[in-house]
């Protein structure tokens, strides 16, 4: 029988906001701050008053079962860092009470608990003796924490020395592998080169299935699906919703999205582009359809209008479909052809049973002699895919990005 490995009981995290009120910030000698002693005693009652209190942290209450590797998701300010850093007990709850039952190890920021001017070697120690593992358990995992960190050469160099990328990559090597039951990971990873960061994800899933728990912040809506089987969402400080990683991630996502259906620029000396070519208009039109609503099925018209300033330019248009997670659903071009001066439109349309549910935006290029970019604009459109009428037996999201329709033979043979 499980049983939980970090329980949380309506914590909150207050700070005080806004200045000093004799608005000085130079550290003050000892004899400064008895010397000022009655006056900030006399004027504490005073003051008390006006000072700005800010909850980042209000009512959080959960409990997480030992092997369960939970995601932190939610807008930047939600509270995500404070939770991990008041779990981490960097800074302590203002109210509220959390129990562990394990060790923690924690990576919340790049070359937390290293000192500079220590080499990687004796960091590598001193990390794991403030986890309480004795010299003899770290040395065995020695060899490994510096293969995943690839800095076999500068091991012995004092980390002060090191790159971002090499700190970061020793930092989550020494978390990853000195076993802490619990493991709490902030947004570190993003810093890291791709290859780096598929190497940590592994590693985290490794992780997870040796039984470990895990706490996962990030913005990468994939890696969260893939390594987290639960998923907590964070909003101004409060739990928004709890449950399977992916439903939150969903409804999370569904809640971002910004419904843009038409982006407009209606001067053409000001409009995104330059002296060859500016951008008029990007619009998504609903064919198929007398609803609002975007479903699975319906079909769907991106319309592009731009100036042409160059008589017999050749160019091509050119988009980019992507969901909110950041992944590329397709980049297709236009024929690239001369266009004459003035205002062209170009169409082009995305067949119905297609796109899966989802939330997805397009960025729009135009290029020049199918090799020369004339200008790029991000999020010209925004929209929101439904379920619409359901059909079938599965009451879920279907996995993928698309989930078109083709055509099946069936035979007896």
């Amino acid at each position: 029988m499980s049983r939980n490995a970090i329980e949380v009981q309506s914590i909150g995290k207050q700070y005080r906001l806004g200045t000093r009120s004799d608005g000085q910030y130079s550290y003050k000698s000892l004899r400064d701050l008895l010397s000022s002693i009655p006056r900030r005693l006399l004027r504490r009652g005073a003051s008390a008053s006006g000072v700005e209190r800010f909850w980042a942290l209000k009512d959080i209450s959960f409990n997480v079962e030992e092997g369960e590797v939970v995601g932190l998701i939610g807008r930047n300010g939600a509270g995500k860092s404070t939770l991990l850093k008041v779990l981490s007990r960097v800074t302590d709850p203002t109210e509220g009470r959390i129990r562990f039952h394990g060790r923690i190890g924690s990576l919340l920021e790049v070359g937390t608990g290293f000192h500079p001017e220590l080499t990687g070697r004796e960091n590598i120690f001193l990390n794991g003796a403030i986890l309480g593992m004795r010299r003899a358990e770290i040395a065995r995992h020695f060899d490994a924490i510096v293969a995943f960190a690839e800095v076999e050469k500068f091991i012995d160099t004092t980390v002060k020395h090191y790159s971002s990328g090499m700190y970061l990559r020793l930092a989550f090597a020494v978390a990853a592998h000195l076993e802490p039951e619990i493991l709490l990971v902030d947004e570190v990873l993003a810093v890291g080169d791709a290859a780096f960061q598929r190497k940590c994800l592994g590693k985290m899933g490794d992780v997870s299935r040796q039984g470990r728990t895990v706490m996962f912040v990030s913005h990468n809506m994939t890696a969260l699906r893939a390594l987290c089987s639960r998923a907590l969402w964070l909003d101004d400080g409060r739990v928004v919703e709890d449950g399977r990683a992916g439903e939150v991630v969903d409804h999370y996502v569904q809640k971002s999205t910004l419904l843009n259906l038409e982006s407009r620029w209606d001067d053409p000396a000001t409009a995104p582009g330059d002296n060859r070519a500016r951008l008029h208009l990007v619009r998504l039109n609903i064919k198929s359809t007398d609803s609002d609503q975007i479903a699975v099925n319906t079909q769907l018209e991106l319309e592009f209008q731009y100036w042409n300033n160059v008589p017999g330019a050749v160019l091509d248009a050119t988009i980019f479909l992507y969901t909110l997670e950041e992944v590329c659903v397709f980049n297709i071009a236009s024929e690239a052809a001369p266009r004459p001066k003035g205002l062209i439109r170009q169409t082009v349309e995305i067949p119905g049973n297609f796109l899966n549910t989802g939330a997805y935006y397009v960025s729009f290029m135009l290029v020049q002699d199918s090799s020369r970019p004339i200008f790029r604009k991000d999020r010209v459109v925004e929209f929101d895919v439904t379920e619409g009428e359901f059909q079938g037996s599965w009451y879920g999201r279907r996995p993928g990005v698309v989930r078109p329709q083709l055509t099946w033979r069936s035979e007896s043979v």
